[in-house]
């Protein structure tokens, strides 16, 4: 008898999760890596590394605003928008007449 693919892992929990092929990295890593992201760009590239935080943040929270979220989750998403936010006033910023921040 042939396996069928995806379909065995249904009798073996333990094996459940343990591929990143089959379900991607799990929602501590998502949060670890948004924190990571988003306090990079407080220094470097802002712009780009702050939605990558808020993605991680919010995938971590497994889409959704439940209480069960994870503290790095939360702290990733929060980071994420703020750098992001600090980030286009910057950019506003440096675009005006005056060439600074103020």
């Amino acid at each position: 008898m042939m396996a069928g693919f995806g379909h065995g892992t249904r009798r073996y929990p333990r094996s459940r999760g343990r591929t990143w092929s089959r379900t991607g990295p799990d929602r501590a890593t998502l949060g670890i890596i948004g924190v990571i992201c988003a306090v990079a760009g407080f220094f470097v590239l802002g712009i780009i590394l702050g939605p990558i935080a808020i993605v991680c943040g919010w995938l971590a929270m497994g889409r959704t605003w439940s209480r069960s979220r994870p503290v790095t989750a939360l702290v990733a998403f929060v980071l994420g928008a703020l750098d992001t936010l600090l980030a286009i006033i910057w950019l506003a910023g440096a675009a005006s007449p005056g060439n600074g921040m103020f």
